[in-house]
């Protein structure tokens, strides 16, 4: 997992560059090597509570929607074409909202 950790806060190509939190279970995989490896690139580990099931509902209700109303609609092309159809459905979330 430390491995993990380093991975993702890589300088140009971790998926957490630039994030400053990480949300989490409370798996016992986020060892504290992990957790000190992420706070060594500038991101808290924040586990959610324990016994707190609403609060995984509304990410994946999130999910589904955007999975059901836009991505399943389109065929796309790469990472750019993705990031530009997600923008623009945030966007649209948004005011809908």
């Amino acid at each position: 997992m430390q491995q993990v950790g380093r991975n993702a806060t890589m300088q140009d190509t971790g998926y957490l560059n630039g994030c400053r939190y990480l949300l989490h279970d409370r798996d016992k995989k986020f060892c504290r090597e992990f957790r000190e490896t992420l706070a060594a690139s500038g991101v808290d580990c924040m586990p959610i509570p324990a016994r707190s099931p609403n609060l995984n509902s509304h990410a994946e209700r999130w999910v589904r929607s955007i999975k059901e109303e836009c991505l399943s609609q389109l065929i796309l092309f790469g990472e750019t074409s993705l990031r530009r159809v997600v923008s623009e459905y945030l966007e649209h979330y948004e005011y809908a909202s």
